[in-house]
C-alpha cells in the first residue's frame, strides 16, 4: 500500500508539473504571438460606396508612423528588443492578416538616425527592412521625418543623401497606382528659406502640380505631361499641416489633455502657415496624412484662395506604432480609388491588456491546476481505499 501511495504522489506531482509547463509555454505564445491576431483580426478594410462593377481595383494600403528604432545612445537593451519584437510581430501579422498592396512609413523610422554614423545607419536601414519586410507583391514606400536626418537646421547633405539612396526617399515623390495619386514630401524641405534641399524640393512640387493641372484639364496648365487617370492626389509627409495646437483633436487616441492646449511651433512641431498654403494650392490635395505628434487628430480643412475656389479635404494624423512613445499604438487601412478614400484605424494590443491578461491567464492556470489536483486526489484515494469511485 505504501508502494502504490507513493507511485500515486509521484504521479500527481508530475502530471501537474507537466500541466503547469504547459499553461506557462500557452500563456508565453498567447501574449507574444497569437494576442496580435485576436486583436487585429477585428480589424478590416473600408469598403467604398461609390464604386461600380466595372470599376478597377481599389488601393489597399497601410499606413505606419513613428516606428523609432533605438540607436546605440538611447534605452537600455531590453526595451530595445522588447520595443522591436513587439513591433516585428504586430506588423508581420498585420501584413499577414491584410495582406495590403502599399505600406507607407511616415517618418521618425529611426530614433538616432541624425546623430549616427554611417555604420550605425548602415545597421538600422537593415533592422528596419528585417523587422518590417513585406512579402513580394507589396511595396513599402518611406517619408523621412526629422529624427532619420534631423531638423532643418541640423540637415547636411550627408543626412539627407544616405537616408535618400538607402530608402529611396527623394524630398518629393509623386507615386501613382490605379490612378491614385500619391505625393510623398520630406517636412524639413519646407522651410522655405531656399536651400538647396528646400529648392529641390519646390521645383518637384511645381513640376507635379502642373502634371495634376494638365491631367485634370486646368487652363493653367503649362507644360505636356499628363496622367493616364487624374484624381486628385493624396499628400503623405511626417509633419501635420499647420494648426494651432491639437485642441481641435477630440479622438479618444488624442493627445491627453494636459498637452492638448499647448501652442504649435511652426517647423517644429507642424507645418509653417505659409508652407501649408503653399503644398494645399499647389496640389488641392482630397487627403492629406500627417504624423509626428504621436497622438491621433482628424481636421477638417477648408481652404478658399479665391473666392470662387474652395479647397476641401481631411488631414489625418498617424498615432506612433511603437509602445515606446504610448501604450496603444495604432495604424491605418486606406481603400483608394480616384472617386473615394475610406479610412479604418486599427489598434494593437495595450501593454497594459497584454500584463492584465498574462496575470490572469496564470491565475487561472494556478485555479485549474488546484482543482485538477484536488480531483486527482480524491479519485485515488477512493480508488485506494477499495470505496466505489
Amino acid at each position: 500500500m505504501e508502494v502504490f501511495s507513493r507511485r500515486w504522489r509521484y504521479s500527481i506531482i508530475n502530471n501537474t508539473f507537466s500541466k503547469l509547463i504547459l499553461g506557462v509555454v500557452f500563456i508565453y505564445l498567447y501574449c507574444e504571438y497569437l494576442i496580435y491576431y485576436v486583436t487585429q483580426i477585428q480589424c478590416g478594410w473600408p469598403s467604398l460606396t461609390k464604386r461600380k462593377p466595372n470599376d478597377m481595383e481599389p488601393v489597399y494600403a497601410m499606413i505606419i508612423a513613428d516606428t523609432h528604432l533605438l540607436g546605440s545612445r538611447n534605452g537600455h537593451w531590453l526595451d530595445k528588443w522588447r520595443r522591436e519584437w513587439q513591433m516585428h510581430r504586430a506588423f508581420q501579422t498585420a501584413i499577414t492578416l491584410h495582406q495590403p498592396e502599399a505600406v507607407f512609413v511616415l517618418g521618425d523610422l529611426f530614433d538616432e538616425g541624425k546623430w549616427c554614423s554611417q555604420t550605425e545607419f548602415n545597421d538600422y536601414v537593415e533592422r528596419f527592412y528585417h523587422l518590417f519586410k513585406v512579402p513580394d507583391g507589396t511595396t513599402m514606400y518611406a517619408v523621412v521625418g526629422n529624427h532619420d536626418i534631423g531638423f532643418h537646421y541640423r540637415i547636411t547633405p550627408h543626412l539627407a543623401n544616405r537616408f535618400e539612396s538607402k530608402l529611396n526617399a527623394p524630398p518629393v515623390r509623386l507615386v501613382s497606382i490605379r490612378g491614385n495619386h500619391f505625393v510623398l514630401i520630406n517636412s524639413m524641405a519646407m522651410e522655405g528659406d531656399g536651400c538647396s534641399l528646400c529648392s529641390r524640393a519646390v521645383a518637384e512640387i511645381d513640376r507635379i502640380s502642373d502634371i495634376l493641372k494638365c491631367s485634370s484639364g486646368s487652363a493653367l496648365c503649362k507644360g505636356k505631361t499628363k496622367l493616364q487617370l487624374y484624381s486628385r492626389p493624396i499628400v503623405m509627409q511626417h509633419y501635420p499641416l499647420y494648426r494651432e495646437s491639437d485642441r481641435i483633436c477630440t479622438e479618444p487616441d488624442a493627445a491627453p489633455p494636459s498637452v492638448r492646449n499647448n501652442l504649435f511651433e511652426e517647423r517644429w512641431d507642424c507645418l509653417s502657415k505659409e508652407s501649408t498654403e503653399y503644398l494645399v494650392e499647389s496640389l488641392r490635395p482630397r487627403t492629406v496624412f500627417g504624423a509626428h505628434t504621436h497622438h491621433s487628430c482628424l481636421v477638417r480643412h477648408s481652404f478658399v484662395p479665391t473666392p470662387n475656389h474652395k479647397i476641401e479635404f481631411i488631414e489625418y494624423t498617424v498615432p506612433s506604432f511603437s509602445w515606446r512613445n504610448r501604450l496603444d499604438p495604432k495604424y491605418y487601412l486606406v481603400t483608394v480609388s480616384p472617386d473615394e478614400l475610406k479610412v479604418t484605424k486599427c489598434e494593437l494590443p495595450s501593454e497594459w491588456t497584454m500584463q492584465v491578461t498574462a496575470v490572469l491567464l496564470f491565475i487561472a492556470l494556478l485555479l485549474y491546476l488546484k482543482y485538477f489536483s484536488r480531483t486527482t486526489n480524491v479519485f485515488n484515494y477512493k480508488h485506494l481505499s477499495g470505496k466505489k469511485v
